[in-house]
């Protein structure tokens, strides 16, 4: 798994360890590291996982968690996609959605904290009061629009796993999307 292709094109799914890496926080990730553990799916490749980490090295986030033993990849043969493949309408493919936002800098500090309310009101709503404190903290620290752009996929990513959540997230992230 050392060779750049490989870490890129391998679709990543977590170990037991990763799993329990979640619960308990005993390995000490830093927080974008941990970002990725928690997006790995087992759908997603390495490449994919790219769009969600800025301008910070995937495949070294990646060998991290490998040598952790929290995710476990494996090769995947890819058919190309159609040139235009309409997304689903209830479940928007987050980096398509995100990449269709306005850029960061034209968002001023007053929507940056709008988006930041809604989106722990919408967590503390949908799964109930401080619930998901890890959640909260995340976008409560999230600084600037780059920041709670990276959040969203984390609220997201909640969201989907919970049924009330996942069926009200389409009209979720249209409201959060007008000032995130």
């Amino acid at each position: 798994m050392t060779d750049e292709l490989t870490l890129t094109s391998a679709v990543f799914t977590k170990t037991a360890e990763g799993q329990q890496e979640i619960q308990k926080r005993a390995l000490g990730l830093s927080p974008l590291v941990r970002r990725v553990l928690v997006l790995i799916d087992g759908q997603r490749s390495g490449e994919e996982l790219a769009a969600f980490v800025g301008d910070a090295d995937i495949e070294a986030i990646l060998r991290e968690l490998l040598d952790k033993h929290c995710v476990e990849g494996k090769a995947v043969a890819r058919k190309a996609a159609p040139a235009a493949a309409p997304a689903s309408a209830d479940k928007g493919d987050a980096t398509d959605s995100l990449a269709s936002l306005p850029p960061a800098s034209a968002r001023s500090a007053n929507e940056n904290e709008m988006a930041r309310n809604f989106m722990i009101n919408t967590v503390n709503t949908i799964f109930g009061q401080n619930a998901r404190l890890t959640l909260i903290e995340t976008i409560a620290r999230a600084e600037g629009t780059d920041g709670l752009r990276m959040a969203f996929l984390s609220w997201q990513t909640s969201m989907e796993g919970d049924r009330a959540g996942a069926r009200r997230l389409p009209e979720l992230r249209e409201k959060l999307f007008k000032v995130l």
